[in-house]
């Protein structure tokens, strides 16, 4: 198995530049998850590992070996796509063979790679069957045991749940993370989903319109994001966020009705967006700032959504028998530790 490594990666097309110098570093055996909004470059990054997508300018290595201008077949790279791409008139055992058997590999080399994967992915029952009479989910297994047989040093995904159902979703991210720990590979996973990102991933990259935003461990990226941008990203539900104005260390919050003294710099004057995790807040019931406009139970814990005298919506984690009644007037308590603070402006993060 291999690293992968870019270095100022570009991507043009034509007079439109969509990947913006881009430098990353993924370490052998780890699971790197690129996320972000539609339309941030996340696949097309993924294709130009992939090689399916020529790299303008910089340089892609995987390993030790610059494969910036390899074929794909060259590259050591197996991919696996949201469409499962399978051959309807084969059985899943020539399926998922039938990339070495093209390639010319020995019938008994075959036979015992797919008897690998199919053990690794729990597919037995299946070997004999056509696409048409599998699940979704036992269709997407299919297709990453294609790309197990090839033996790659890397494995690229390109947001391969996005078909599933929730419940198969939730599945087969547990087949994932379990796949990548029995063989230790190095993938790169590409979602829009951050959950996804949140459960599966060694390192996460977010982008944003073909720039890195930030990159980290998941709950380093969760707790300690570098702007509002990814502090709004990462997390389910997103972080609140208010509009507060800072002076001589202190900011207030007149969507709270609230001051906080020490909690900013002392030079740093003027608008701030202040941000706040749902399960840092509290509802107050002797207050009078918020009106409850839902609340959302999922058993265990439910979610309730406030708007504030100014407009400002907020949700608000709550855990407990007690729900919140809607249309109820309540106060919010926030512990000061716990608030976030952003240039206004430029949406990077304010560290006191």
């Amino acid at each position: 198995m291999s690293g992968v490594t870019l270095k100022n990666v570009v991507k043009r097309y034509g007079d439109v530049q969509v990947i913006h110098g881009i430098d990353l570093d993924i370490a052998d055996g780890e699971f790197c998850v690129f996320v972000g909004p539609s339309g941030c470059g996340k696949s097309t990054l993924l294709r130009m590992v992939a090689g399916l997508e020529e790299t303008t300018e910089g340089a892609m290595m995987i390993g030790t070996r610059d494969v910036t201008r390899l074929d794909p077949s060259q590259r050591g790279v197996a991919m696996v796509f949201q469409t499962y791409a399978l051959y309807p008139h084969m059985t899943v055992r020539d399926n998922m063979g039938f990339g070495l058997k093209m390639n010319g590999h020995p019938k008994k080399v075959i036979t015992e790679k797919v008897a690998e994967a199919t053990r690794i992915l729990k597919l037995e029952p299946y070997l004999d069957r056509k696409p048409a009479a599998l699940s979704g989910g036992q269709r997407q297994r299919v297709s990453i045991g294609r790309a197990i047989v090839r033996g790659p040093e890397v494995f690229l995904f390109d947001e391969p749940l996005s078909n599933l159902d929730a419940e198969l979703r939730v599945e087969m991210r547990v087949e994932i993370a379990r796949l990548h720990r029995e063989i230790g590979a190095t993938m790169i996973y590409v979602t829009h989903d951050q959950v996804e990102a949140m459960t599966l991933a060694d390192k996460i990259v977010v982008l944003r319109a073909g720039r890195i935003e930030q990159v980290g461990a998941p709950m380093d990226l969760y707790r300690d994001p570098d702007n509002k941008f990814v502090a709004g990203f990462i997390g389910s539900p997103a972080m609140n966020f208010l509009t507060g104005t800072a002076k001589d260390g202190s900011v207030d919050v007149p969507g709270m009705k609230a001051s906080f003294d020490g909690v900013i710099p002392a030079h740093h004057a003027g608008a701030v967006t202040v941000g706040l995790r749902a399960e840092h807040l509290a509802v107050d019931t002797a207050g009078d700032t918020h009106t409850v406009d839902l609340t959302e139970s999922l058993g265990g814990v439910s979610f309730v959504y406030l708007t504030s005298d100014t407009g400002e919506r907020i949700v608000i984690e709550e855990r407990g028998d007690k729900r919140s009644v809607e249309g109820a007037r309540v106060g919010v308590t926030i512990d000061k530790s716990r608030l976030y603070l952003f240039d206004a402006e430029t949406e990077v993060r304010i560290r006191n």
